[in-house]
């Protein structure tokens, strides 16, 4: 097994190669006693005349410059055998495999391309000195691998190259670590004998005790004994960042976030957004100096505080940098109505008093008729003894009940004089029941334990409210199943029947303490709590309803979609649940009642890993790559051997050595030796590298301030040939029949090159499509967010069997490339899409093939102003629009025709003006509107 050996920055991976430097003194021996030959003079004399000296000189022995040259290439060469490494990573100790334990769990997120390239670097230093490679996660396994009975967190011994593709295919997982299923399977004794001895064990750590110090440390020290450990952790700076959610029934909303060590004073930035990815609001979090909490309030208008789907930290991509929200935490706008005359004479007698007191810290809350709040945006309307609605109000409440809204309704003696048909029960006529009269009781009621498939329930009854009076229901079938709460004699207090999606809600006694204290007590404001979220259109029963996932988390904190071996989850289970393999973080429910389940679910604080046995050697993530010098120092051997060459044939006499006064000939010579210099440094991969990113920046500055399509680099040669054709012939038609001057295509690399400069990019699917890097796929994924369009085409002429029931791209490569995006839910181009209509009037979308149907992102509303960021098909477009410089087509179409070739071009041309403008022509809708806000009245819908 290869030794290593280094000093300081400098690290020799073959160091006993380095012992050839003492045969050194023999070559100095070898080249003194063996001169170069003499030069030769050619007869006849007139020759010898031509090229006479008047001091004739022959070496007797070798120049000292030539013998130091002749050393310096050989010392070259034998460093550059030793494999010299500059900046190298901690070097392996043992000689039996390497085990690589990683921590995936969300926490270790944020940094998750240092973590790779870590692992790179330990899998090259195995890969060099021949060993194997056990790799260990200790995120649990998901739901459906879990399913068979589960998985062990340790694979087998693997080769390098085995490693290294099942490293990359890695991603972190969006819930905790959990060490004590790997202490298991590591204490076993199946893995103790496949290991062996002597390992070398790599603990890639997220740097938190995972909540439990004591498994933390037991980890610790089994993989101690098993060969020498070495930790990596991340920088205090960096290790993850927790975002607590606000407390629903706050009025304020307050934000907290959680670090795990204690540091100077640091700002941190969150941001508000809607679910279409709108900004909303950015707020700054301060950490104090060694403070691990920071606070703030998030202060918006109702109406935009309502739009907030997400809160994320701002530059940290984890599931625990990201707070989803649903309905729990909006601020529904209540309406309030009165049929009193005491809401300006004597306000402690009004019913509204007591309702605003009630709802005004958790609501919007706003009087006003019935007419005059139907015109606005409202939750749920109450009205205070309001006997009878006229006509016309009530068939406008019976609409906006049936579209999800809630009315409730106090009784009173207006309702209990005569009340219309917005009642959710029949009430018995001449009045109510109260203390003293016929229908009466002895002393004041009590309320009932609240049933289990009541809203109300689990709330407290309040011991001390009474009901003086009340109006009674009349005797039904289905009076049991239309009452949520109850006095102690059984009679009904609260009725409530759903209408459409909305409900009708009616109390038996009055909003003020005229009929009860009912009013006074804290249970009356949990009730009107418990109704006004109701306002959603959910059933009474949702808290016991169960919510299949919809969308999930992934451990970068995007929505993908949920995993189908996801276990539903209550309503009310979602206020205590944590996140798990089974119960991954993200949203639950339905389209009308969604519930999110956030990974700060539980958690009360973050700690740092400590207090592990002594011994352990650690290790930093971001170091300075691995540098070998080994190809640099051959190079430099190269040019000096040829410079020893060239002089040693000089002084044979082979080759005419130039007088010092021959400045043209020294220039040729000195030319040569540059131009080899330049190519060896060139052919050196971290020149390569250089070269490359020079390229990158240099295609964005050309690209900045102009129009200019691309095309995604597949590193098939006769495939990224097609495309620049394709789309350098339909920038010349675009050129020809548009305003649009668009600059030559250019092939760009999702991972290097800045992708942000092009409105379009072209992606062609090949059968060996590289896989794409985690730095590939985070540009990528922002350049989708900020409204860049990829157009995909798999080529094949069938995109539709590539795409799942869920409208997910799915299958072959294509799958596989999107699996690692934030992909949208996907839709055939529907009629009236602007893909149809953005320049030409088309429907159909032909290229070389003319089969098979488009895909779009499927939106609604106003998300993303209706623009798709993603265009999926397989008919060849490229091949298609590919012309010569002289406007000649390359390729023929199927069926054929240039028919089909117009028509797709004329799709070339509608895409790249969607992807320019939007669904600008969807706006024309607005045109009568606009013209009559202007005074023009006779207005006429424009075409």
């Amino acid at each position: 097994m290869p030794g290593v050996a280094g000093l300081g920055a400098l690290t020799f991976a073959v160091p006993w190669a380095l012992a050839a430097l003492a045969v050194l003194p023999v070559i100095w021996w070898l080249l003194r006693v063996n001169p170069p030959a003499p030069r030769q003079i050619r007869f006849p004399p007139v020759r010898l005349l031509f090229d006479l000296r008047q001091t004739e000189e022959t070496p007797i022995k070798t120049p000292l410059w030539l013998m130091i040259l002749r050393l310096l290439v050989a010392a070259l060469v034998i460093v550059a055998i030793a494999g010299p490494l500059l900046n190298p990573a901690p070097r392996l100790h043992g000689d039996g495999p390497l085990l690589l334990v990683i921590d995936d769990g969300w926490t270790a997120a944020a940094r998750w391309p240092a973590r790779i390239e870590t692992l790179e670097s330990l899998i090259d230093q195995a890969e060099r000195e021949r060993r194997a490679i056990v790799v260990a996660t200790t995120a649990p396994q998901a739901a459906g691998v879990q399913a068979d009975g589960g998985r062990s967190p340790v694979s087998g011994l693997m080769t390098a190259a085995e490693a290294r593709g099942f490293v990359r295919a890695l991603v972190p997982r969006p819930w905790p670590a959990d060490r004590a299923a790997l202490l298991e399977a590591v204490e076993s004794a199946a893995f103790q004998a496949s290991l062996g001895g002597g390992a070398d064990v790599a603990w890639l750590s997220d740097g938190l005790d995972g909540g439990d110090p004591e498994i933390a440390r037991d980890l610790a020290g089994r993989l101690q004994r098993l060969g020498t450990l070495r930790l990596y952790v991340d920088d205090p700076r960096h290790l993850a960042k927790l975002l607590v959610p606000p407390e629903t029934g706050s009025p304020d909303m307050r934000l907290e976030m959680l670090r795990a060590v204690a540091g100077p004073a640091t700002p941190v930035w969150v941001r508000a957004s809607t679910v279409d990815g709108r900004l909303l609001a950015r707020q700054r979090l301060d950490f104090a100096d060694g403070a691990l909490r920071a606070a703030g309030e998030l202060d918006l208008p109702r109406d935009l505080r309502n739009d907030i789907a997400r809160i994320e930290i701002e530059g940290e991509a984890s599931a625990g940098a990201v707070v989803l929200i649903d309905a729990r935490w909006r601020r529904r706008p209540v309406g309030l109505v009165s049929g009193g005359s005491f809401e300006t004479s004597q306000p402690l007698l009004s019913d509204l008093y007591y309702l605003e007191r009630a709802l005004s810290p958790y609501n919007e809350v706003e009087r006003g008729t019935v007419r005059a709040l139907l015109e606005g945006e409202f939750a749920a309307l109450i009205l205070a003894d309001v006997g009878r609605v006229l006509d016309d109000d009530r068939q406008a409440l019976e609409r906006w009940i049936a579209e999800g809204g809630v009315l409730v309704r106090f009784a009173g003696p207006r309702l209990a004089a005569g009340v219309d048909s917005l009642v959710p029960v029949r009430l018995r006529a001449g009045g109510g029941r109260t203390l003293g009269g016929a229908l009466s009781w002895d002393q004041p009621m009590a309320l009932a334990r609240f049933a289990e498939d009541s809203p109300f329930a689990g709330l407290s009854l309040g011991g001390d409210v009474r009901i003086q009076r009340q109006v009674l229901a009349e005797p039904a079938l289905d009076l049991d199943r239309r009452t949520w709460a109850r006095l102690a004699d059984g009679t009904p207090l609260v009725t409530a029947e759903p209408r459409g999606a909305g409900w009708l809600v009616l109390f038996h006694t009055t909003a003020n303490a005229e009929w009860s204290n009912l009013a006074l007590s804290g249970t009356f404001v949990e009730m009107l709590g418990r109704i006004v979220a109701l306002s959603e259109g959910v059933a009474g029963e949702a808290e016991a309803m169960l919510l299949p996932a919809l969308e999930s988390l992934d451990g970068f904190g995007h929505l993908v979609e949920a995993p189908p071996d996801a276990v539903p989850l209550t309503a009310a289970a979602i206020g205590t649940a944590v996140v798990a393999p089974e119960h991954p973080p993200g949203l639950y429910g339905s389209a009308l009642f969604r519930r999110a389940l956030n990974v700060s679910a539980g958690v009360e604080s973050l700690r740092a890993l400590d207090g592990l046995p002594n011994g352990i050697a650690r290790a930093a993530y971001g170091k300075a790559r691995e540098i070998d010098l080994g190809p640099w120092l051959l190079a430099a051997a190269f040019m000096l051997a040829v410079a020893d060459t060239v002089i040693g044939l000089a002084l044979r006499g082979l080759l005419p050595w130039p007088e010092p006064r021959d400045r043209r000939t020294i220039g040729a010579w000195l030319a040569v030796v540059l131009a080899g210099a330049a190519w060896a440094l060139s052919s050196s991969p971290a020149a390569a590298e250089t070269v490359a990113e020079n390229e990158a920046a240099r295609i964005a500055l050309e690209s900045a301030g102009t129009t200019r399509l691309a095309y995604v680099l597949t590193g098939d040669d006769r495939v990224d040939s097609v495309s620049h054709q394709g789309l350098f012939g339909l920038s010349l038609v675009l050129r020809q029949r548009t305003s649009i001057e668009p600059l030559p295509p250019i092939g760009v690399d999702p991972g290097l090159d800045e992708l942000v400069f092009f409105p379009l990019l072209y992606w062609p699917i090949t059968g060996e499509q590289r896989p794409i890097s985690g730095t590939a796929l985070a540009k990528i994924d922002e350049y989708l967010r900020i409204g860049g369009m990829i157009v995909f085409d798999t080529r094949d002429q069938s995109p539709t069997d590539r795409l799942r029931a869920a409208n997910m791209p799915g299958g072959g490569k294509l799958r596989h490339l999107l699996g690692g995006l934030n992909v949208p839910p996907l839709v055939v181009v529907p009629d009236g899409h602007a893909l149809t209509q953005a320049f030409y009037l088309l429907d159909r979308f032909p290229g070389r093939w003319d089969s098979g149907k488009v895909w779009v992102e499927r939106y609604e509303g106003d998300v993303n102003d209706g623009v798709s960021s993603l265009v999926i098909g397989g008919n060849d477009w490229a091949s298609a629009w590919a012309l010569e410089a002289n406007g000649m087509p390359l390729y023929p179409l199927v069926p054929g025709g240039e028919r089909q070739r117009e028509m797709a071009f004329r799709f070339g041309i509608n895409l790249t003006m969607y992807a320019l403008t939007g669904n600008y022509k969807a706006d024309q809708v607005h045109i009568p509107a606009i013209l009559r806000r202007l005074g023009r009245d006779d207005a006429e819908p424009v075409d």
